[in-house]
């Protein structure tokens, strides 16, 4: 099915053109603003670079050099277009006059703003809003694509992503402010099931940067080309080209474009919840407010923390291997995984069929760009629940100003704010749960190995079934008071179910996934056993709970967990 819609490259029934209505989503204009969009973004870019002649062909510089070395690495199609062009701004760069230096830096900035703006159609919205709940459906248990079959997709999609957080309240905010929904990152498949619980919540669709590598898939490249992610090209190095995304996103928030960016810049390569988060994107936030603010725009722009909890982690294989490989340093981006492929999804979802909440989204309460908290009209708060005007934190001399230094300081303190609220926001799923318990056991049992010794002790632990029950059993109880405190979440399930039928829930929707067994049991007596198989990913799933392991350890597991808690992975 699949690759037969590829090949039809998904085309729609022709449609007259669709003109957005004054109700309709600010998103709904994407299509007829984005040459505005792009002159904008050149505009400014010249303005900021242009003016001076020695920093524009630093500029230059800088941008060719660096596409030059990555197209003469990749020779590909690409390179084979572009590398010329950037050879001969080298080669001519030194003898350009300034008209000319500027006329390049133009043509060079427009290509790139091309390059990265997004679309929005508004009939590929409603086509996908029709058509995703029945496809994934179908992959997760075909037969229920047939008549008869029983219960409606969006039914069995509804019991398999869950939504957590007062939505409601978001949707009035959405209505007076602009929002920037700030997830987590888990999975390449995030941007997809935040766009689809944003469409099943009444929320408005928001715009997002994608990687480009996720272009290539001619499925998921459809939906992403038309309905608002903006192209982000992880390759380039260039400068300019950080200041080309950023810009577009400033200029977009400014105009009243809801939007949705990572803030841990990647995919969490460790299981972690981020917390050393990327900012560029976010501070985009923070200076489209105080452009606003400095015109007398007083629409609020708010950050809304949202986690994104999975049962079970689409590429946890290859996530995890590059973090070890890289000893913690996260490789810039992966070409080929799992989410490349569509036999894994296949298996994927087959494992999910019938789980209850396989994903829960939880959105946090809304921040302005300074941290401070809003009530229900969007208006900042102090910490003593007054109304402030967060205007005031951009005022020099009584006026609103841009500062991008003064700016900066406050995009890393939102930093702070919006990592807190990942801790608290955060939903542990009963396969972490299950991952800790035994990784941590296996910890206890090599306190003196490294942390890389450890990992190969595969299939070497087993854990008498009903001792692990006990512990699974006790880590949910301290969870549940962790949440009392309003410090971490435990999902519906994990929360009110037996311990046994927690694992042998976990159990089944690791089995025939993963290409090795993350655990497996072993029958005997007394309830048998369970085998720790790859170490590796009992860290990953376990490592959701990393930052409260010592809250979760009972008096006999404090040691393991302080080595979890100190465990510093680097060769």
């Amino acid at each position: 099915m699949f690759r037969r819609l590829a090949r039809k490259r998904l085309h729609l029934p022709r449609l007259d053109p669709y003109l957005p209505g004054a109700d309709d989503p600010r998103t709904f204009w994407l299509d007829t603003e984005r040459d505005d969009l792009v002159a904008e973004v050149v505009r400014r870019l010249l303005t900021r670079h242009g003016g001076d002649d020695e920093l524009l062909e630093g500029i230059l510089s800088d941008a060719a050099y660096h596409e030059v070395q990555r197209l003469e690495a990749q020779r590909d199609e690409e390179a084979g277009a572009r590398l010329p062009g950037w050879r001969e701004v080298v080669r001519r760069l030194g003898g350009m006059s300034y008209e000319r230096k500027h006329q390049t830096l133009e043509e060079i900035v427009r290509r790139m703003a091309y390059d990265v703006a997004g679309n929005f159609d508004p009939r590929v919205y409603r086509f996908a809003a029709k058509v995703v709940p029945s496809v994934l459906a179908g992959v997760m248990q075909p037969a229920s694509v047939l008549p008869g079959s029983g219960e409606p997709p969006d039914v069995r999609l509804e019991r398999l992503v869950a939504t957590e957080g007062d939505t409601e309240r978001l949707r009035e905010l959405s209505k007076i402010a602009t929002l920037l929904f700030v997830p987590t990152h888990s999975s390449n498949m995030d941007s997809l099931a935040v766009a689809w619980v944003l469409h099943r919540e009444g929320l408005p669709p928001a715009v997002y940067g994608a990687g480009k590598n996720l272009f290539t898939n001619p499925i998921i490249s459809f939906f992403m080309h038309n309905l608002g992610a903006y192209r982000v090209d992880r390759r380039i190095r260039a400068q300019l080209y950080k200041d080309v995304l950023k810009t577009y996103s400033t200029v977009l928030i400014e105009r009243g474009y809801h939007s949705l960016f990572f803030p841990g810049g990647t995919r969490s390569r460790s299981g972690e919840v981020e917390q050393h988060l990327k900012l560029g994107l976010a501070g985009t936030g923070v200076e489209a407010f105080a452009r606003n603010a400095v015109r007398g725009n007083p629409r609020p722009v708010l950050f809304v923390p949202v986690t994104i909890n999975y049962t079970l982690v689409l590429e946890a294989e290859t996530l995890i291997s590059d973090f070890l490989h890289e000893q913690g340093r996260a490789r810039y981006i992966i070409d080929d995984d799992e989410f490349s492929r569509l036999d894994r999804w296949v298996t994927f979802f087959h494992r999910l069929r019938g789980q209850e909440g396989a994903c829960i989204i939880r959105f946090g309460a809304p921040i302005d760009p300074f941290g401070n908290p809003v009530d229900d009209e969007g208006r900042s708060l102090s910490p003593a629940g007054e109304p402030i005007d967060p205007v005031t934190y951009l005022w020099r001399q009584g006026t609103p100003t841009v500062d991008p230094a003064r700016d900066h300081a406050y995009t890393e303190s939102l930093g702070h704010e919006i990592a807190d609220a990942y801790l608290r926001e955060t939903v542990i799923m009963p396969t972490q749960a299950v991952a800790h318990a035994l990784y941590r056991r296996l910890v206890a049992a090599t306190l003196r190995l490294d942390p890389f010794a450890r990992l190969r002790r595969k299939g070497e632990l087993a854990v008498p079934r009903r001792e692990l029950a006990a512990e699974v059993g006790a880590l949910r109880d301290a969870l549940v008071e962790l949440e009392g405190e309003d410090r971490v979440r435990v999902s519906p399930w994990l929360r009110r179910a037996d311990p046994q039928a927690v694992i042998d829930q976990v159990l089944a929707v690791w089995s025939g996934y993963h290409l090795r067994p993350v655990a497996s049991e072993r029958p005997g007596g007394d309830g048998g056993s369970v085998v720790a198989e790859d170490p590796r990913l009992l860290l990953f799933y376990g490592n959701r709970l990393r930052p409260y392991a010592l809250d979760v350890a009972g008096a006999d597991h404090q040691e393991a967990a302080r080595h979890i808690a100190r465990e510093v992975w680097r060769a």
